[in-house]
């Protein structure tokens, strides 16, 4: 298994929202397209949250062809979305881990 893990920092005027907007429209997005078997979210502890929270999703894929296709078929769109909607207001880090245990 593969996990897609995106994490964000939020600024604090608009993490509401955010949060929100995940919950209700883009992770149902992510998962509408097949490529993932599960999803969780978390908020980093112990973090300078001064200026916002700051979040990890993590996206489940059984193979990592599907997390491949996810990102050349999917992800720019999402992602473009997302930066269109929010700005500057988050700034996000993506890495790829493969499951061992």
């Amino acid at each position: 298994m593969v996990v897609y893990n995106i994490t964000t920092k939020v600024h604090t005027s608009i993490d509401i929202a955010w949060l929100r907007w995940q919950q209700q429209e883009q992770i149902p997005a992510i998962m509408a397209t097949g490529f993932f078997a599960a999803y969780k979210i978390f908020r980093l502890l112990e973090q300078d949250d001064s200026n916002g929270n700051t979040y990890a999703i993590q996206y489940t894929a059984i193979t990592e062809e599907q997390y491949q296709q996810y990102m050349i078929i999917h992800a720019p769109l999402l992602q473009q979305k997302a930066l269109e909607k929010w700005g500057d207001s988050t700034i996000s880090f993506h890495s790829v881990l493969e499951v061992i245990h």
